[in-house]
């Protein structure tokens, strides 16, 4: 073996050693270390130190104009002089969009990912009401209770519902916007410091480090263009609990990140990384970032959404004050009486762009889901299969050990639907091959399965192997369509091939190239039941900064990988599904998985938490990332049954079947160095025990069905917290250990290790039924609830009509002729509704009107 070749491979196996351990917290920045939020952190500190602290930021007289459906502005920094253009912009649908950016800007900033995050920018609607008064205080009026208030110097932009503002732009006076500027041009600050002998000195402050380059380990960041962050904080008035941001293993009642019991020290982060073995209960970033907020109190929610996709960090405080109005409510006479109020004030930071803020006013969760889905599209309709159950595991190691599986599945009467390759299948980790040792005849395999009705899914990472024989790379190669280097030269870095490179998805040549490689003469060996899972599309890159590509890469327009990394994942995602539905002639609903996500997933499939561990916190942690990543747009989202990575006991094996039974994607998953853990090698009981609650699973198919339908239709979450439905119940606004599925169904898994009673609350309002005996349940709100380790609690909502079909089969295609059976739960007056919802499955016929869906009140039946 020559040299340089054993050098690496000895290197990649040191590689994978290293990641094969926990995750290392030094790998990853703080806030810290990481220059523009110690910046705009140090700004906030700074302000809240200043009693006499006023914004910079002004309305430059004169510069209001108002058109139809908008209000555009000059706002000037009364420190530096430059001028930014404010454009707010009254939207359909209780929405309003704020957006400022540079007015006369040396360099454009980055705004295209627009293309990719929002597919309705939302018709512009004329004002109810408009102007500005002798003070130069801008009122906008959306209709009689809703008004936007715009206060000059310094700028304060309030949101206001029945005269009370509901949500403050920069009324803490942290807007920062970074303006571009050369280095020649930039004159440093200076601050006094005193020296040894007791004089003072002239020295750079300490805001000044790392504005043009920046060191992080072994890594340096050349930073071209300079500094050009964006900080701005939002209030929430009389808010105390916030939800959304994902990903992160946190609470789903968002906690405080500056002070305050059980608060985090760093803020919450937004950066697409490969995190092995994420600790729990952290504000550290994971896989995806969707920038969006909801707050909710009794009978009102009211959201944000923060369009940017560079390094995003969120900043939350909650507050009990004195609500004496503020100036902007003096001046307008809006002043109500004095009262405690709690808030929630949050401050978020991003490294570039501009600033670019939808407001939502609600005035419900599920108005606000309707809003935000809206722009940012609907979740996708998913195909049948894809909501039954998954089995997967790195790796199934041959054809024959698929055969085996698949068969195993059905002598011992399990139900599944689709069993999954990683990336141990194909020809040395270049994807869209296969290793024809292991896997000769995979479209045979494929027509096998196919026949029970079953589907296939393999494994298709964005790095692409350097090796001008492998047809992907040369192809790439020779179009340009990789990511570039500052020198133009193609990027390369390394992952699970060795060297590899990244398409470059922002490009629309790219994308197309992309999707036509999954026509069926161009993958080999695929056919029409197949489908695919995207990995480690943050992007991971093993030796990069922080196990991803470094942020002065070079994409389509000269673009730096940094103004746009958290979207590159949902790019690639798209274009795969993209090629997924263009494969044949009649379009088929895609079914793609993808780990990194952006605002707009949801347009193209499902997500799962990652790499997470066999150990019961992980399983504990699992309800509230499932639940924050629903409320953010992304209802179709699982964890892995059972941990990823060691080995689980058989009792918390059982218990992550129970509660994966009950969310939206149901797979079992597990790293190559674990024990096989098929249902089957348990034994009895636990075998039983995971029979019967996949069976459940399946019974209950035509309900998640509906309720799929339902999220596609509305962008209401399917797994959906208890806020959501109870909105007047105080006790369930943080409640994140039990939940509901669609608007009938309560599950309260168990996560303790040997518990076998639990704690559920039952909601007053309603009556409740035992799911698996009918039984009303006596008594409400908290009640402890007998939970032996063969049953999950679960129970049918009073007042609804759950469809299941009760028939035992193979899989989900089996059952498609299959007779239902309707659960009618009567409610305190002795009444029940529900709906049954069927199209084809598999098309987009729905969208032409071809599916059937049935309304049906006291059992008495309507179409």
């Amino acid at each position: 073996m020559p040299l340089r070749t054993w050098a690496l491979a000895c290197l990649a196996v040191l590689t994978l050693f290293v990641l094969s351990e926990a995750v290392k917290k030094e790998d990853f920045k703080t806030c810290s270390q990481s220059a523009f939020c110690r910046r705009n952190r140090a700004l906030a500190d700074s302000v809240n130190a200043d009693a006499h602290w006023t914004s910079p930021y002004t309305l430059v007289k004169g510069s209001i104009r108002f058109s139809n459906n908008y209000m555009t502005a000059d706002v000037q920094n009364t420190q530096t002089n430059n001028v930014l253009v404010l454009e707010l912009q009254v939207l359909v649908d209780n929405t309003v969009r704020v957006r400022m950016d540079e007015k006369s800007p040396i360099l454009p900033r980055y705004r295209d990912h627009e293309q990719f995050t929002l597919v309705d920018k939302a018709k512009p609607i004329k004002p109810f009401q408009s102007g500005k008064n002798t003070d130069g205080v801008v009122k906008i009026a959306l209709d009689a209770e809703r008004k936007i208030v715009v206060t000059p110097s310094p700028l304060v932009i309030e949101f206001y519902v029945k005269d009370e503002p509901v949500i403050t732009l920069n009324d803490r006076g942290f807007f920062n916007f970074e303006h571009l500027r050369t280095k020649e041009s930039h004159k440093p600050k200076m601050v006094k410091q005193k020296k040894e002998d007791g004089t003072e000195e002239e020295v750079e402050a300490p805001e000044e480090k790392d504005l043009w380059e920046e060191t992080f380990k072994t890594w340096t960041d050349s930073k071209p263009r300079g500094p050009e962050s964006i900080g701005m904080d939002i209030s929430f008035n009389g808010f105390s609990h916030v939800y959304g941001i994902p990903e992160h293993a946190s609470t789903f009642s968002l906690k405080e990140t500056r002070g305050g019991e059980g608060a985090y020290e760093e803020p919450y982060r937004l950066y697409n990384a490969d995190v092995f073995e994420y600790e729990m209960d952290s504000p550290a970033a994971l896989y995806g970032s969707v920038p969006f907020m909801m707050a909710h109190r009794k009978n009102e929610s009211v959201g944000v959404f923060w369009m940017n996709p560079s390094e995003t960090w969120i900043d939350i405080v909650k507050t009990t004050e004195q609500a004496e109005g503020t100036a902007v409510q003096k001046v307008l006479n809006l002043v109500k009486p004095s009262s405690n109020k709690k808030s929630t004030k949050t401050h978020w930071i991003s490294e570039a762009g501009i600033l670019d803020i939808f407001v939502f006013f609600g005035p419900s969760s599920k108005d606000i889901f309707r809003q935000y889905t809206r722009l940012t599209g609907q979740p996708a309709m998913p195909q049948n299969f894809a909501i039954a159950y998954h089995q997967c595991r790195w790796n199934y190691i041959n054809q024959n050990d698929v055969h085996e599986v698949d068969s195993q599945f059905d002598h011992h009467d399990i139900p599944y639907d689709v069993i999954w390759l990683d990336i141990e299948h194909n020809d040395g980790k270049r994807y869209f091959t296969w290793d024809s040792g292991k896997f000769p005849d995979p479209i045979k395999m494929q027509k096998e399965l196919d026949q029970k009705g079953r589907k296939l899914v393999t494994i298709i990472d964005p790095h692409i192997k350097r090796d001008d024989n492998y047809y992907v790379c040369k192809e790439a190669k020779d179009k340009s369509l990789f990511v570039k280097q500052p020198s133009g030269d193609d990027y390369e870095g390394w992952c699970w091939p060795g060297q590899s490179s990244w398409v470059d998805y922002t490009n629309a040549e790219s994308r197309k190239w992309w999707a036509d490689k999954f026509k069926l003469d161009n993958y080999e060996g695929s056919t029409e039941a197949l489908f695919v899972w995207n990995d480690m599309n943050e992007p991971s890159v093993f030796n990069g900064p922080e196990i991803t590509m470094p942020k002065d890469m070079v994409h389509n327009g000269g673009w730096e990988h940094r103004v746009l990394h958290n979207v590159y994942g949902q790019i690639y995602h798209g274009s795969t599904a993209q090629g997924l539905e263009q494969r044949t002639n009649v379009p088929k609903r895609p079914f793609v998985l993808s780990r990194a996500f952006y605002a707009g997933t949801q347009r193209f499939g499902s997500i799962w938490t990652g790499d997470n561990m066999a150990q019961w916190d992980a399983l504990q942690a699992s309800m509230p990332m499932i639940l924050t990543i629903g409320v953010s747009g992304i209802p179709f989202a699982g964890a892995d049954v059972g941990g990823f990575f060691n080995n689980p006991s058989t009792e918390l094996l059982v218990r992550w079947y129970q509660a994966g039974a009950f969310q939206p994607f149901f797979r079992a998953h597990a790293h190559i160095d674990t024990k096989r853990r098929e249902p089957w090698l348990f034994g009895d009981p636990y075998t039983s025990m995971i029979r019967s609650v996949v069976r459940e699973r399946y019974a209950l198919l035509p309900y998640w069905y509906n309720t799929f339908q339902e999220a596609h239709e509305t962008g209401v979450p399917i797994m959906r917290p208890l806020m959501v439905e109870y909105p007047e119940d105080e006790n369930v606004f943080a409640m994140e250990d039990q939940y509901l599925i669609g608007s009938g169904i309560l599950v309260k898994p168990v996560t303790e290790e040997g518990a076998t009673q639990t704690n559920v609350y039952f909601p007053p309002s309603d009556i409740w039924y035992d799911l698996h005996t009918h039984n009303l349940v006596h008594g409400q709100g908290s009640q402890v609830v007998s939970a032996p380790l063969d049953v999950v609690p679960v129970f049918y909502r009073g007042g609804y009509i759950v469809p299941r079909r009760e028939r035992l089969r193979r899989s989900s295609h089996a059952m498609t002729l299959d007779p239902f059976t309707l659960v009618i739960a009567l409610d305190k007056q002795g009444e029940a509704n529900g709906s049954l919802y069927l199209d084809d499955g598999e098309t987009y016929a729905y969208a032409k009107a071809e599916f059937l869906k049935v309304c049906i009140h006291h059992c008495l039946c309507t179409c």
